[in-house]
């Protein structure tokens, strides 16, 4: 069992359990996937810069990722629909617990000028998205080897019914959220 499940059966649920009230544990909200989604618009002139995310999205996650391809076609941007533009993983159970604590104790630490993550990236249903500039910030990434800078966007998926539940799922289980006065 992943380090951050143990730790969220242990302490999380009986924290959450005297917050909100709940009288039965398995009304605690839970992590239910992490979706880590890299959209490469500069893939239509060059094929190959999705080859290599693609091949840094599965070294930092151990999972091999999906081609996303355009659902439209959109002439200012020379773009057609069905041309790969992007890629995706979506992690559940064990390696979604392994890098959420990845993510928490290594990656986000690396991060210059590291203020916490915004508080405003829920979606009113207790799921988180927040987005990442860089991926060298993930320790398994050489930074010798990469060929370009890509951001990625990470989604947390919750069974919460709500942001404020959300908010302290993900708060207790350690995402280091900066206080409401700072931008």
């Amino acid at each position: 069992m992943p380090r951050m499940h143990d730790y969220y059966k242990s302490d999380v649920v009986p924290r959450m359990r005297e917050k909100f009230g709940y009288k039965n544990p398995m009304q605690v909200p839970k992590l239910e996937k992490v979706i880590i989604n890299m959209g490469l618009g500069e893939a239509i002139e060059n094929i190959k810069i999705l080859d290599s995310a693609a091949e840094e999205i599965a070294i930092i996650t151990g999972q091999k990722p999906v081609v996303t391809k355009a659902r439209k076609s959109i002439s200012n941007f020379k773009l057609r629909a069905g041309v790969p533009i992007g890629i995706k993983v979506t992690l559940r159970r064990d390696r979604m617990y392994n890098f959420i604590d990845k993510l928490l104790a290594v990656a986000l630490p690396r991060v210059r000028d590291f203020k916490g993550v915004s508080p405003k990236g829920f979606d009113g249903r207790g799921n988180y998205t927040m987005g990442v500039k860089e991926q060298i910030i993930f320790p398994e990434i050489n930074y010798d080897k990469i060929d370009k800078i890509k951001g990625m966007n990470i989604t947390i998926v919750t069974t919460a019914r709500n942001d404020e539940e959300g908010l302290e799922l993900l708060r207790l289980l350690g995402m280091p959220f900066r206080l409401q006065g700072n931008p």
